[in-house]
């Protein structure tokens, strides 16, 4: 495999991983840039096969949606001056790119990219699998001790995520909101 795909860490792509109705998906612009293309070539590709590109592959962000990442994401960046809005490609979408881009630097970034998908799905699953053992534990002792009970709400609150977002980091300019 390339050096130069190698160092494309698994955890990199999983940073570009965004979940927008429902699924896990990665932009149109983040796989042209792990692909070494600009955005208007991949997406120049798909448009040449549509077809193998169906709404459960890809589809166009909201405006909302835009808005929505641009708050999760501070260095997220969505140009305001695009032509049109940014395409989303689920994980099968990801995968029909690799027909279309057929080079050898396409086809080794996409079997980094299903990869990073796979490590996703399985720490999804083990955290899963965490959460039902502790509800097991927690029924088998829940008349215990007040201290065990402690402990459970403990760990409960560090398996769930914060609900507050961070504050943007940085300054605003003068013209944002």
């Amino acid at each position: 495999m390339n050096k130069e795909i190698t160092s494309v860490k698994l955890k990199n792509i999983a940073g570009m991983v965004h979940f927008i109705r429902g699924q896990r998906v990665m932009l149109g612009q983040d796989l042209a840039v792990l692909y070494g293309v600009d955005t208007k070539v991949l997406m120049q590709a798909v448009r040449r096969n549509i077809e193998r590109f169906p709404k459960d592959f890809m589809f166009q962000l909201t405006e909302q949606e835009i808005r929505d990442l641009k708050s999760q994401i501070v260095t997220l960046n969505l140009a305001t001056t695009r032509r049109s809005k940014p395409y989303a490609f689920t994980e099968q979408g990801v995968a029909m790119l690799s027909s279309v881009l057929k080079s050898q630097r396409a086809i080794e970034v996409n079997i980094a990219i299903m990869r990073a998908f796979v490590q996703m799905r399985r720490m999804i699953e083990t955290n899963q699998e965490l959460t039902a053992k502790i509800d097991d534990l927690e029924r088998k002792y829940s008349n215990h001790d007040e201290k065990i009970q402690m402990i459970f709400a403990a760990i409960r609150e560090l398996m769930t995520p914060p609900e507050t977002p961070r504050p943007p980091i940085g300054f605003k300019h003068p013209g944002q909101q």
